[in-house]
């Protein structure tokens, strides 16, 4: 069963328009977007500040070497705060097998009700591991979380 407390929120998108359609996804499903950043720097100065449950990092950003600053993001939300990342990619394969830590990937691009179905997915996931749904065919979960929350 999902918990009935909504899930505290990043969005790390260097794509205005994106991150924005992404914010307004996560509220109709009664999440809270505690911030979003475009680039590593505002991502780093974000965490100074809030503490967040799940965060959408997309694999490119503005400030970066293509696939590594996303990958950075990643790594600082994991560990600084333990906040489960999901990247968010048109090219998955520039992620090394592990998933550098993330839970998975949504391949871009994604349909609002793609995304509502991952979101309710992660936030069974997070809440109470493992989720008790089958996972939606918009993510592709990583090998580690492959296996832990096989459905």
């Amino acid at each position: 069963m999902t918990s009935s407390r909504p899930l505290n929120v990043v969005i790390v998108e260097d794509e205005a328009i994106l991150a924005m359609q992404l914010e307004n996804m996560l509220e109709d499903a009664g999440h809270v977007t505690v911030g979003w950043a475009t680039c590593l720097s505002e991502a780093e100065e974000l965490m100074r500040d809030v503490a967040a449950d799940l965060a959408f990092v997309d694999v490119h950003l503005s400030d970066g070497i293509t696939g590594i600053t996303g990958i950075a993001v990643a790594d600082l939300f994991r560990q600084q705060h333990g906040t489960s990342v999901v990247f968010m990619t048109a090219n998955p394969k520039l992620l090394p097998d592990d998933f550098a830590g993330a839970v998975g990937v949504i391949a871009k691009p994604y349909t609002s009700s793609g995304v509502m179905a991952v979101l309710n997915y992660l936030h069974q996931g997070i809440s109470a591991p493992p989720p008790v749904s089958t996972r939606p065919n918009g993510l592709t979960l990583a090998p580690h979380y492959q296996q832990t929350w096989s459905a």
